[in-house]
């Protein structure tokens, strides 16, 4: 019995150093945490995918999501907001059954990145993304390119490390040869709709090259450049970011790929093109001015312009400023439209459809060296109001004639 009394009073004193060592100093033990990625879905909000990043505390029994993506549809003036660029995103903290029973539900895949971080580093981690789910802290000014969901836990991440972040590429070159309005095309394949609305409202900042680290706004490119990255210890010793990578929701969409059967815009603009020269020969032949369909036309084009000068003037997103599209879609087409419709319905001169044709011809010679890229459907749209405004020139002076 004596002889086991050195080994009890050992004992002992491990427990009672377990009990009194503060929970803190044991919590990173327990901790595991994952940076998830969400696969995309069928709305124009969620064609980019989602970043979350996913907390289980191992000893507690807690799986707790923080997601950066909250928004409220039915907050006052939402539409508005999100068009002047001043909605409002909050971080939310949710069970993680009810985050993936929400992505299995819609057929979007979910793959997780386990973060090889130190007991500090996971500590550290944790006090941010608690302290930015404050009340006071968790609402913050969404903005697509350079503040959402993505980039907000990459930040977190790199603030947790102490910025000893290293990437495999260099992020800071602009000379990577692509660019927003790149990264817009390529994750809206298949919906021919939602590029075009957005090729209409990105101006030519959209088409500058960007750096890697401003694509980390795509939650897939920055799930890439976070694979590849390594970190620091204090001695200088290197170790990679990932423990391990899966997929922790797996659904066919992953398998798909993602073909419009519905008319694109390019095929409607055509159609249009086509019965608005056919209608104008007819109109020209026959000395009829067709004020109906030049009413409806340039009504159209004045709506669409005030939307372009509403955003380039007024919106606080970045890449809609300016917008060379509003040589051929502006409000002007609006406001003036009853006094030059007047004119076509009697006969009369119009220097606005003279002046349309001059600037209208202009921009399509001189669309090439316009340092904006413009969606193909834009040549036959701004060909309908050339052929519009051609045909009751020339039916005036026919008439003078």
């Amino acid at each position: 019995m004596k002889r086991q009394v050195p080994y009890i009073i050992y004992i002992v004193t491990l427990l009672a150093v377990h009990a009194w060592t503060p929970a803190k100093a044991w919590a990173g033990d327990s901790l595991r945490i994952s940076l998830l990625t969400c696969g995309p879905g069928e709305e124009i909000y969620t064609l980019f995918g989602h970043t979350a990043i996913r907390c289980e505390n191992l000893t507690k029994g807690t799986d707790v999501v923080y997601n950066y993506g909250l928004f409220d549809f039915d907050a006052p003036n939402f539409v508005l907001r999100f068009a002047l660029g001043k909605t409002d995103y909050q971080l939310g903290r949710t069970d993680f059954r009810r985050f993936a029973f929400e992505y299995q539900y819609y057929n979007r895949w979910v793959k997780q990145q386990t973060l090889n971080l130190t007991m500090e580093e996971k500590l550290r981690l944790m006090e941010l993304l608690q302290a930015n789910y404050r009340p006071e802290n968790r609402v913050y000014r969404y903005n697509f390119f350079y503040d959402n969901c993505a980039t907000r836990p990459r930040d977190k991440i790199e603030a947790a490390l102490n910025d000893t972040l290293l990437y495999a590429d260099d992020m800071a070159t602009r000379e990577t040869g692509i660019s927003f309005r790149d990264l817009l095309h390529r994750y809206s394949q298949g919906h021919p709709w939602s590029r075009f609305g957005m090729d209409l409202c990105m101006g030519p900042k959209a088409d500058e090259p960007i750096t890697r680290r401003e694509m980390m706004f795509v939650p897939f490119l920055l799930q890439h450049y976070l694979s590849e990255a390594q970190t620091a210890d204090s001695i200088g010793r290197m170790r990679p970011l990932l423990l391990e990578t899966q997929e922790v929701i797996t659904t066919d969409a992953v398998r798909k790929v993602p073909v419009s059967k519905e008319l694109t815009p390019f095929q409607a603009a055509l159609m249009l093109f086509i019965a608005v020269a056919s209608a104008t020969v007819y109109g020209v032949r026959r000395g009829k001015s067709l004020w109906v369909l030049d009413l409806g036309l340039f009504a159209a084009a004045g709506i669409a312009g005030c939307i372009l000068a509403f955003l380039a003037c007024l919106s606080q997103h970045p890449a809609v400023s300016p917008n060379y599209l509003l040589f051929v879609f502006h409000p002007l087409h609006l406001l003036l439209l009853p006094w030059f419709i007047r004119k076509v319905k009697q006969g009369k001169p119009s220097l606005y459809m003279r002046f349309n044709v001059v600037v209208l011809t202009l921009f399509i010679l001189l669309g090439g060296i316009i340092p904006q890229e413009f969606p193909l459907t834009i040549l036959p749209l701004t060909l309908c109001l050339l052929m519009r405004s051609a045909g009751n020139v020339i039916l005036t002076y026919k008439r003078k004639k």
